[in-house]
């Protein structure tokens, strides 16, 4: 544990990579599953375009601002580290307990609910059989985690590539495909109940991962000048990415075929390819969705482990195993708190949405303070020289801070009762900051350097 602790990532990445792997956090399953909740949310065709160009938009904003604190405060942390430096380590430790218990379990469920909603539309098992599937997934995973099986660089590029693949069978044949083009939908829910503010939670939601581009920074060759072409140049590549799969997708099913369906890409295929073209798109994304479900438990167990070096309570859960070269105790508590989750969805009428209602108010919440961060940071330190500068500050992050404090009010006001359940288990954090370890009590940010070791495990990968 000792010679893990003192290791420190390395800077091996060239932008190119960084790239390549900021996409692949990206480009999951979600882009084959949100289309039709989207589209269930939307009055009109052409908002529902307009809905994934906005969030391509708010998400380049979002990008460069993650620029500016991501050049100025290069460190394998991210998130954790800016607020820490900004608020101090109780705003940086109450992120820690969301991400163990909210956010990245949130999102382990929520992967592994549709990689069972794709499995069971070739195998089903009933009205469970995505529950099931989503809870053997997690068990499996986990349990290989555990044995300490890690996925190698190469392999995570070439399933990359297959998610990539997925994305552009959908963009061709669903712009060349021989199906007749369906008549365009009428409106068949009155406008005034089109939550445009849900359909955006979903939009951002498949866009989510862009931000985990900042704990490259620890690993990224000349950080502090490379990290803003990553986070632009990846972020225009996924907005026209998603945008041409959303038109491919339209083009074929229309808004009410993308409405009525909980797998969008194997309906489309179906329609355009057949049968067979169906069961490639759709062995296409159940590979995707384990590589992205698998990544997620690898990455997510890290972050028990930084909690149980900071909380003397969660002692059991930062002890990393020298067998396994890995937190397998930090794996074993996310692995049981995302199976309480899916047993959670499995009883509301879609597992998924209900996933995503747990974790977008605690999400957007701390992506808020985060936004805030650069203020903060440049109010506190108005000497300090930065590497890059947000363009059109303040009015780049004021916009910023503004989308998430309303899809904070979006993701409370439009979703079920999942939401209060994720705020409630936030809250229910906030004791634990009591056992924090004497040596790890809220420092000033001005007296913590830049250059120290990340509140986290070092990357094994």
């Amino acid at each position: 544990m000792t010679e893990y602790s003192r290791s420190e990532p390395q800077a091996t990445l060239t932008v190119f990579d960084a790239i390549t792997i900021m996409i692949g956090l990206v480009v999951g399953v979600g882009i084959f599953r949100t289309p039709s909740i989207v589209a269930s949310n939307v009055p009109s065709e052409a908002v529902f375009i307009l809905v994934w160009i906005a969030g391509g938009l708010i998400t380049l904003i979002g990008a460069l601002c993650y620029a500016e604190l991501s050049a100025a405060h290069p460190n394998a942390g991210g998130e954790y580290h800016f607020l820490s430096r900004a608020y101090g380590k109780s705003a940086a430790m109450m992120f820690g307990w969301a991400r163990c218990t909210v956010i990245q379990t949130g999102a382990i469920a929520g992967v592994a609910f549709m990689l069972g909603d794709y499995i069971a539309q070739v195998l089903p098992l009933g009205p469970y059989g995505p529950a099931l599937y989503a809870a053997l997934a997690v068990i499996v995973l986990t349990g290989v985690n555990v044995v300490g099986t890690i996925e190698g660089k190469n392999l995570q590029l070439v399933v990359t590539f297959i998610e990539i693949a997925a994305v552009a069978a959908i963009i061709v044949f669903g712009l060349f495909g021989s199906a007749d083009r369906p008549a365009p939908a009428t409106v068949s829910m009155p406008p005034e109940t089109a939550a445009i503010g849900l359909a955006m939670i979903f939009v951002l939601l498949t866009y989510g991962g862009w931000n985990e581009a900042a704990y490259l920074t620890g690993e990224l060759e000349d950080a502090p000048r490379n990290i803003a072409r990553v986070l632009t140049a990846g972020t225009v590549i996924l907005v026209v990415l998603y945008t041409l799969a959303n038109v491919a997708l339209l083009s074929t099913l229309g808004l009410d075929g993308l409405r009525g369906s909980n797998a969008v890409a194997a309906d489309m295929m179906r329609r355009v390819a057949g049968p067979a073209g169906e069961l490639v798109v759709t062995g296409a994304i159940v590979i995707a969705a384990i590589s992205t479900l698998n990544a997620t438990i690898f990455t997510g167990a890290r972050v028990f482990y930084a909690m149980g070096r900071d909380l003397t309570v969660m002692r059991s859960v930062g002890v990393w195993s020298a067998r396994g070269r890995n937190p397998a105790n930090g794996q074993i508590a996310q692995g049981v708190i995302a199976l309480a989750l899916i047993a959670l969805g499995a009883i509301t009428r879609d597992g998924f949405k209900a996933m995503v209602d747990y974790t977008a108010p605690v999400f957007w919440g701390f992506l808020t303070m985060v936004g805030l961060a650069v203020f903060v940071l440049r109010w506190r330190q108005p000497h300090r020289v930065l590497p890059y500068r947000v363009p059109l500050y303040p009015l780049t992050p004021i916009v910023f801070c503004l989308t998430c404090l309303y899809m904070f009010y979006a993701s409370v006001a439009y979703t079920g009762a999942a939401a209060l359940v994720g705020l409630a288990v936030l809250a229910a954090g906030a004791p634990l900051l009591l056992f924090m370890r004497k040596d790890e009590a809220d420092d000033s940010a001005d007296t913590a350097p830049d250059t120290s070791a990340a509140d986290t495990s070092p990357d094994p990968l």
